[in-house]
């Protein structure tokens, strides 16, 4: 069984207008997932600095940080940052660059969980519709384009309420789009805007959002999660 989740923190900013670092690191550890994808990490402006110290992430949580060596000061790709439980072996990573206005990207890891190599994509897509279509579409190209195929779970705040919407229907014509309920805005819940999206060499084992109190105040997003299995040995190959 392998455990997922995705997380747009908003600068580590809660709803009570305070930042507050220990807060999201306690979300994180009850979370408890193999793999986290965390978007917002990063300051937007300036040296684009992270608001979460790699140090206070492996003292508090147990994750490691994958580092993509953008900026000194960032730990991710335009606030885009991946975590795994220690253990987890890290086999390959790259960002992805992603056509927009404004500045925006996805990051990519290939990691060892049970034996099986996955490969994990942690994403923030645009405000504007056409955007995120596009940008749909170049994470999809960009993954047919790689030499070696696996088990690829894709996750992030898609920013796209609507069920029929086209950045959906990018990622949809090739994998499964989890139904997780709305995680948006954090106090009322009412719009989807963070998925999950599998290719289909996965079963669906459970899935939802992580609705807390303290989830409520730590961002006004919140985390969503599923637990899957793969459907045969073979596609751990």
């Amino acid at each position: 069984m392998i455990k997922v989740a995705s997380y747009n923190i908003r600068k580590s900013i809660g709803t009570d207008r305070r930042r507050l670092r220990e807060r999201i690191m306690h979300i994180l550890a009850v979370l408890d997932a193999d793999v986290i994808a965390l978007q917002e990490v990063d300051r937007r402006f300036g040296q684009r600095a992270t608001t979460l110290s790699p140090d206070l992430i492996v003292e508090s949580t147990g994750y490691m940080p994958v580092r993509f060596g953008i900026r000194e000061q960032s730990l991710g790709w335009h606030g885009n940052v991946l975590l795994v439980k220690k253990g987890i072996e890290v086999r390959h990573q790259q960002r992805i660059e992603l056509p927009a206005f404004e500045p925006r990207g996805a990051v990519l890891a290939d990691v060892i969980i049970g034996g099986a190599t996955l490969r994990i994509v942690g994403m923030h897509l645009g405000l504007l519709g056409n955007s995120r279509m596009k940008q749909a579409e170049a994470i999809v190209a960009h993954l047919e384009k790689l030499e070696n195929n696996m088990p690829t779970v894709i996750m992030g705040d898609l920013n796209q309420w609507a069920e029929n919407g086209k950045s959906l229907e990018a990622f949809a014509k090739h994998h499964d789009v989890i139904p997780l309920g709305p995680s948006f805005h954090s106090r009322r819940p009412m719009l989807q805007l963070d998925r999950i999206i599998t290719s289909r060499d996965f079963r669906l084992e459970a899935a939802g959002v992580h609705h807390s109190a303290l989830a409520r105040t730590g961002s006004d997003h919140l985390p969503v999660w599923a637990t899957l299995s793969l459907q045969s040995a073979e596609a751990a190959a």
